[in-house]
């Protein structure tokens, strides 16, 4: 389990200023600061791996290689075995990497080189420690380096990086090249953004955060960064919703109203309405096709329904009664699907009715925009995938990924509103300026399955019924829907859980004092 993460998060260059500033504030030397990072995770190390004897220490040219190199001293005064193999000539070392030398030189430690190592790797070893790269990679690794990751990830030995797995982006979490997969990572001061989005949580592996003594004035003076990205969890939501008036009734609590299901997709507009009803809407009613009605009504028959093949359907009567309007599952990509989008923004702009985009309402969307028929909108979510966003924004995946804080900010810049990038750390980026992004530390892998979207956009609009602002609704839901995937796994594992698992855990999540997730613990 990740440890004592912060909330705020920072850029590579921000996590540098924290640095001086603790240095220029604290009157604390860089050599003084790097020997606390090492002891921190030296400590670290023996916690998690108590049995260690034999340590393996791969080092590079910068300050990483000299937290590196002061683990080695300390793990040597402590008599343990240590081979160290550095990537830089030690005599190219400089300030306070000089200084980690020299302390490792003083416990009688010689640095060889790679190829040296790679002559005769030899055996015996428990553990490999990653100091190659510090937050200032911007670049595939090459040459030696690029070896060394690769000889590491191949080795089948337990890895614990030290601040940032050696080839991982700290702004991005994306690994332009060969990256270490760490099974524990340590990072310092300043919790770098990039390693709980995207590609980070798979290099990283278990991480945890050590402040190194700095107090917290630190983070609050003045000449301290800006907090551009907020970590949110479950604990996020902790008093996001009241308890409920003894008196309140189904007319206090919303009407969720839902439109799509395409033929042959009715599935994901049923997922959205009782995740809806299982978020606490009083009332929800479903627009789709008529053929889905009698398996609707037979799972779910507190759902109300409308066909649009029967006779005088009012649409306008319904969008009167709605407290919001979800369209997108299993909307479809035909007419009658662009009919019931084109419906929906009508009511929207002529009755101010919230709006939640999701799934094929996204795809849709997308032609609208290329046509040029759409207008930034205040009260709307959306919430692609990588995929949607790539044809939202007219790119590939791969460059929505290559930089998915951007990618957000593009996104709620030309649609307006509030916009979630989902993914592993998935992104939410509303209508403040300068640009602020949560991203949510909730969820697993498990969640890869259909439907999951489906329900997320029915818990959104389940607690903006009951009376929460459009942005706070999309950030507790982004968190209950994570945490409730993370409880429905830890019960029977990732592999197989599908989107209706979550739905038991989601009502427990919604009524404060019922809930047991202990998932990111509160922090800063």
């Amino acid at each position: 389990m990740n440890k004592n993460i912060p909330r705020a998060l920072y850029r590579a260059e921000q996590v540098r200023a924290l640095d001086r500033l603790v240095q220029q504030q604290l009157g604390v030397s860089e050599f003084a600061l790097m020997q606390r990072a090492g002891a921190a995770a030296f400590a670290c190390l023996r916690e998690r791996w108590p049995g260690a004897r034999r340590l393996l220490i791969f080092t590079g040219s910068g300050n990483n290689g000299g937290d590196g190199l002061v683990i080695a001293a300390l793990a040597a005064k402590l008599g343990l075995k240590v081979r160290i193999v550095s990537l830089a000539a030690p005599d190219k070392l400089s300030g306070a990497a000089a200084g980690a030398r020299n302390m490792a030189g003083e416990q009688q430690l010689a640095m060889e080189s790679f190829r040296e190592f790679m002559d005769s790797p030899g055996a015996g070893c428990d553990l490999i420690v990653d100091a190659i790269f510090g937050i200032g990679l911007r670049r595939a690794a090459e040459g030696e380096q690029r070896a060394a990751i690769e000889w590491i990830n191949a080795s089948g030995l337990p890895v614990f990086a030290i601040d940032l797995p050696s080839g991982l982006g700290a702004d991005t979490g994306v690994a332009p090249g060969a990256a270490v997969r760490a099974d524990l990572t340590i990072t310092f001061i300043g919790m770098k953004r990039g390693l709980l989005t995207h590609e980070g949580p798979e290099y990283t592996g278990e991480l945890v955060f050590a402040d190194l003594d700095t107090p917290e004035e630190i983070f609050q003076h003045s000449d301290a960064p800006r907090v551009e990205v907020e970590r949110i969890d479950v604990h996020s939501t902790a008093g996001c919703l009241p308890r409920r008036e003894r008196a309140s009734h189904k007319g206090s609590n919303g009407h969720v109203l839902l439109l799509g299901g395409d033929s042959g997709m009715g599935g994901a507009i049923l997922l959205a309405a009782e995740a809806a009803l299982r978020s606490g809407a009083g009332l929800v009613s479903v627009v789709t096709r008529s053929c889905h009605r009698p398996g609707v009504l037979a799972r779910r028959p507190e759902i109300m329904l409308t066909g649009t093949e029967d006779h005088r359907v009012d649409l306008p009567a319904l969008f009167a009664r709605a407290s919001n309007i979800v369209i997108g599952p299993g909307l479809g990509r035909g007419d009658w699907s662009r009919n019931l989008l084109l419906a929906s923004l009508t009511a929207q702009s002529s009755r101010g009715i919230p709006l939640v985009l999701d799934a094929d309402a996204l795809g849709l969307l997308a032609r609208e925009a290329d046509d040029g028929a759409w207008e930034p909108r205040d009260e709307q979510v959306l919430t692609p995938h990588p995929g949607e966003a790539a044809a939202l924004l007219g790119g590939s995946v791969a460059e929505i990924q290559g930089d998915r804080f951007k990618a957000v900010a593009e996104l709620q810049r030309r649609f307006g509103g509030h916009c979630l990038l989902k993914g592993a750390g998935s992104l939410i980026c509303g209508p403040d300026r300068p640009a602020r992004f949560q991203l949510c530390s909730e969820g697993n892998p498990g969640m890869g399955s259909a439907g999951m979207g489906d329900v997320l956009g029915g818990i959104i609009a389940g607690l903006h019924a009951q009376g929460l602002p459009l942005g706070e609704s999309l950030r507790c839901a982004v968190c209950i829907h994570g945490e409730a995937a993370d409880l429905a796994a830890e019960e029977a594992g990732e592999r197989g859980l599908i989107a209706t698992d979550l739905l038991p855990f989601i009502r427990r999540l919604v009524n404060p004092g019922q809930a047991t997730g202990n998932h990111g613990p509160d922090r800063r």
